[in-house]
Formats: C-alpha cells, structure tokens, sequence
C-alpha cells in the first residue's frame, strides 16, 4: 500500500502501538508528526522512521492539557502542511480491586484513556473541517465491548471512548470526507502492563496468544485508504462482542474468576503507580520484552475461551 506523502499524526507514538504504526506509516513513505511525554521514546522513534524511509519529527506534549494539543495540532500541521490522518493512541491503566487502588489513580487513568482522545478530536476536527476531509482513528480496545474486571477505571474509559466515537459520527453525518473509525484489539505485546499502576500484589504479564504490536498497527494503516467506524482486531474481539450481547456480564464474570485464580498464585510484587504519572526514562521500544507467557495466565485464556464459546451458543439459540 502506497501512502507516499500522506501526512499522519501520532499521539502516544513513543512505545507499543503507537511507535510499531509510525513505523508501519514510515515503510510506506508517509509524512509523520510524532506527540508522547517521554522525548527518548519519541526520539527512538523517530530514528526507526527515517530507517524504514519515512519523514518523521517530534514534538513533545502532554497529551491531559488541552490547550497544550491543540498548539501540537497547529504546529503538526504547519509541518506536514495539513494532515490527513490523526491517530489517537495515548493509554494506561491501574490494575488492582476497584477499592484497592487509590481514587486518584482511577481519576488519572480516565483523564490518560478518555479526555486525551477527547482533547486530540477537538483540536483536529476543526482541521478536518477546514480542510473538508480527514480520518480520526481512536484506539480503543475489546475493553470497550466487554468490561474488564481488575480494571474498573479502564473499562469506564474505553466504554467511554466509543461512545463518544458513535456520537462523532453522527455529527459529521453530512461530511462523508471526514471519517471516525474505532480499533478495538484484544490484548497486545506491548510496554503497557510495565507502564501501567499495579495493586493486584502480583506480577503483571500478558497471557499465550497476545497480538503482536504490528498487526494492530497494519489495520491502522489499512484504514488510511480504506476508513471505516470500526474495525476488530484478533478474533476473541468480535467473539466477546457477541458474547457480551447474549449473555451481559459472562466473559466479565469469567475472566474475574480467572484473575482472583492469578493473582494467588503469580509471583508477589509491590504495589507501583507505573507511569501514570510520569514517562519512563529512556526509550521503551515496541514490545514488552517478554519471552514467553507464565503458565499460570493460561487459565485466564482457557476461562475466556470456554465462557465466550458458551456465550456464543446462547446468541445462536436466542
């Protein structure tokens, strides 16, 4: 796929999803404006671009301080001259019983996953709007079909997010050259659970199976030629939608039972805050690092699974 000169912004570009798409958009030789908090990670970034062949420059901001993205969106697009596709990615999470985690903690998880996204349409809309074209591809996750136990304020957000998705889209019904499209992967081999606040008492680590950053970055780039509302990335996303209408609160159910099961037996950790709060020192790179996933996960896997199958089931005889 061709996207020579096609003018893409990132916001959360400095790890995971973020950095793996920018590299994706970078390979097809587009032009590229990078936005995160942490300048190693962008600058590590930005360095993979120009490899892969793609023009790329960062600029530093806190994507929580509205005033502060709307002058990256000037300043974006003063660059690259306008843009054509703006990806909303900034994330994080705290991990833990609802009531174990500080109310704070819940409160900054809202305003990373929910306001930054909200921050970043209001500064670019206008742009698109001018311009009378433009794709908003806004990450949100299979989170925002299935409630995640264990992650209270994180599923808030992301129910959040698609529902201001849906309601940006009827508001530019009668703008078809201006596109919302929602991503909604499943779990995905990033930094992520390394960033994210951690009061579950054990050691967070992804289960077998997780999608790999660039698969999700590949259905971004995709939707640069071909935008659509929305797009599931790895199949549990779609299964847990169905599951989830058939049967509300099964898989939910489910994987609590499968994450009380975890927590008693993975390795002991102190509680952390992560990065919720501040960047990581230095670059963060694209995937978690791990090697293989501890065998004490696939119980949360196999619960899924089973649940969802049944879930499906009860949609299919309803």
């Amino acid at each position: 796929m061709e996207l020579s000169n096609f003018r893409v912004v990132i916001m959360g570009a400095s790890s995971g999803i973020g950095a793996a798409t920018a590299v994706a958009f970078a390979r097809r030789g587009a032009q590229l404006v990078l936005g995160a908090r942490g300048k190693a990670g962008l600058d590590d970034v930005v360095r993979r671009c120009r490899q892969a062949g793609g023009r790329a420059e960062a600029l530093v901001v806190d994507a929580i301080d509205a005033d502060a993205v709307a002058g990256f969106a000037r300043q974006a697009r003063a660059i690259l001259g306008g843009i054509d596709l703006w990806f909303s990615n900034v994330g994080a999470g705290v991990v833990g019983k609802y009531a174990d985690a500080p109310m704070r903690d819940h409160r900054r998880t809202i305003e990373t996953n929910l306001l930054t996204h909200m921050n970043d349409a209001h500064a670019v809309l206008p742009i698109f709007l001018e311009q009378d074209h433009g794709i908003w591809v806004n990450m949100i996750s299979s989170g925002g079909f299935v409630a995640a136990p264990y992650a209270a304020a994180y599923a808030a957000s992301k129910y959040g997010l698609r529902g201001f998705s849906e309601a940006l889209r009827a508001e530019l019904d009668k703008r078809p050259g201006i596109h919302v499209c929602d991503v909604y992967p499943t779990f995905v081999d990033t930094p992520g659970f390394r960033h994210a606040a951690n009061y579950t008492g054990a050691k967070l680590s992804y289960p077998p199976g997780v999608l790999q950053p660039e698969t999700v970055a590949e259905a971004v780039v995709k939707l640069a030629q071909h935008p659509k509302p929305t797009t599931a990335v790895g199949a549990p996303a779609t299964l847990f939608r169905l599951t989830n209408f058939a049967a509300p609160n099964l898989v939910a159910a489910g994987m609590n039972w499968a994450l009380d099961r975890w927590a008693r037996r993975a390795e002991r950790t102190p509680d952390t805050v992560g990065a919720l709060y501040a960047p990581e020192r230095g670059p963060n790179g694209i995937h978690s690092g791990e090697r293989a996933a501890p065998r004490q996960n696939k119980a949360l896997v196999v619960g899924v699974v089973a649940l969802t199958a049944l879930g499906v089931g009860l949609l299919r005889r309803r």
